[in-house]
Order: structure tokens, then sequence, then C-alpha cells
């Protein structure tokens, strides 16, 4: 027989398509990652990310009104410190008067409704640009903990909603959660970077930063003791239940596209909001080929994200958050 069941019939005008489609993306599915800088009128692009910038305090006040004009509510904010600020230690990171902690202020003064996340890990401040501290070779996991705790308390005691442990230490969520109850941070929360790999889609982000482990002897040379094995699935999951056990808010995957097995097994088997960070790799591959005439720069943008979306994230962090809403709003 013939078949009675024609798939065509919800293809075949835009109405339908857009009246049967399975995942939307707007605006509140973003959380926007911003990079400041110390200084005064500094808007500076960042070379193997083009189009997205660098900002000093005073600018980005600008750029953070703007992002709420275009119906964006989330920010992640990182910090590039000088050189002669960095050591072993995250000192820098509990300076309450520090470029991350006036950062907070900022946003919060442009935009007091703005939801702020806080990048939580010491690579920006490492003298060896590595997510913990270094001794004999080692990363050593409990001692960096102690840090990442008081340093997340000083991101909340400046304003920020959620901190965002990136570090992989074992066991920091716990401590940081602890840590923000003691003094009373019961409603600041906690977004884990639960699942994040040893990936080499990171390299504009930590040009970005300055934040590329140092090749020096007796530091590790890649992030592979802390950071997730890309061959590996069911760690990943281990690795969620476990920060979900120790209190985290929202777990989240990086990188994204070639992760997305990740986000849909994490998805199958959690409960709580899921994050996909689609990283600097990604945007930047993206741009490239756009520049040299090969991709439709807005129509793999978008795939690109609602391949996400249907992976599973409730929330994506993405460079491209400015463009695809800007596409949305027509």
């Amino acid at each position: 027989m013939y078949p009675l069941r024609r798939n065509r019939r919800l293809r075949n005008n835009e109405v339908i398509r857009n009246l049967v489609q399975e995942n939307t993306v707007t605006p509140n599915d973003f959380l926007v990652p911003l990079f400041v800088v110390e200084g005064k009128g500094i808007k500076e692009e960042i070379t193997s990310m083009p189009g997205y910038y660098r900002y000093s305090l005073d600018v980005l006040d600008k750029e953070v009104r703007a992002l709420w004009n275009l119906g964006l509510r989330s920010v992640l904010v990182f910090v590039k410190v000088s050189d002669s600020l960095k050591d072993n230690k995250g000192t820098e990171a509990l300076n309450p008067n520090g470029l991350m902690q006036r950062s907070i202020k900022t946003i919060k003064t442009a935009c007091p409704d703005m939801l702020v996340m806080t990048d939580v890990a010491l690579d920006p401040f490492s003298v060896y640009g590595h997510d913990g501290i270094v001794k004999d070779g080692q990363i050593l996991n409990d001692e960096t903990n102690k840090v990442l705790a008081e340093m997340s308390i000083s991101h909340a005691q400046a304003g920020a909603n959620f901190v965002a442990p990136s570090d992989m230490m074992d066991g920091r969520i716990l401590r940081i959660r602890e840590a923000l109850d003691s003094l009373g941070f019961v409603n600041t929360g906690i977004m884990s970077y639960s699942a994040k790999y040893a990936s080499s889609y990171y390299g504009p982000f930590r040009d970005a930063l300055d934040s590329a482990p140092v090749d020096l002897i007796d530091v590790p040379k890649d992030k592979k003791t802390y950071q997730m094995d890309p061959a590996n699935r069911i760690e990943a999951l281990r690795e969620t239940e476990m920060d979900i056990a120790e209190g985290a808010d929202i777990v989240m995957v990086k990188p994204g596209l070639c992760y997305l097995d990740i986000v849909r097994e994490i998805k199958n088997n959690v409960r709580v909001p899921i994050a996909v960070y689609q990283v600097s790799g990604e945007y930047a591959m993206l741009k490239a080929a756009v520049e040299k005439g090969w991709l439709d720069h807005d129509a793999v943008m978008m795939e690109q994200i609602i391949a996400i979306k249907r992976a599973g994230a409730d929330i994506i962090a993405s460079y491209f958050a400015k463009d695809v809403v800007r596409l949305l709003n027509g």
C-alpha cells in the first residue's frame, strides 16, 4: 500500500515547519563570555578571535548595557591580568580590589539585574599558566581547592550571582559550597565545569588571557592530569554526578560540538540545568572559513547553535551570542 503517512506534509512551508519545530533558540539561552583588561578606553580585538574583544572597565560598562538592550541577560567574566601580578598561589585572585572584583561591580552598576557568573580558576593568575598550584612537577589538588574557595567568596562579596569553577580539581565544588554557606552566601550559585576535556580547541582563549601552560622543566606541559581525556564518556557522567552531589546547581560540558554525545548522555541521566561552552576554537574555525569564502556564516552558526540545543543544552556559553540574537531580532 502506498504510504498514508507523508512526513513531508510537516515540511511543506515555513509556517508549518516553525509550528512543529522541536527546538527554538532565544536570547534567554545564552551566557556571554566577557574578557576584561586594565586600562581606559580599550576595546582590543583578539587576533585569533575576529570580532571578539577585550574591554577595559569603562568600555565594559557600555558593552554590558548593549548586551542588555539586545535581550542578553547573563554574562561569564574572565580577566587578563598583568604578568607582574602572577605567582604560583593565585594571590591576586583574592585581591578585593582586583580586576575581577571591579569587573563584577562595574557590571552590576551598569545593569543591576544582569546575571553575573565568574570564572574560578588559577590559570589567569598563575605564573605557570595552570589551573592549580604547581609543586615538584605536580598540580596540587587540595591546596588549590582552598584558594578556589577563597576566590569564590571574594567574587560573591563583590556581587557575583554564580561562581563557575573551571579547574577540574577533585572535591572543589563541596569546598566552595561549604565556604560560601559558612559566610551566608547561600544564594550564590555554582556552575561547575563538570566535564571539561583536555581539548585542542582552547588555543584562541589562551591567547585572549595569556594563560597557556609555560614550557619549563618541572612544570606539566599540558593540563591532562586534571582535564578529561577526550576518549572518555562514562567518566564525564561520573564527574557530573559527583559535582551535583557536592552542590553544583548547573553543570557544564566543554567544548561543544565534538562532545554533543556527552551532553545527551548527561541530559538523560541528571535533573539539573546543563550548560555547554562553544569554545574559542569552534568560533575561530567558522570565522576563518567564512573569511576564505567557504561557508555561510549565519547559516552555519545557527546550525551549530541548534545542534547544541538539540543535544540537550539548557544554557549555551558562546562567542556568537550577539550575532545570533541580532539575527533573531532581524
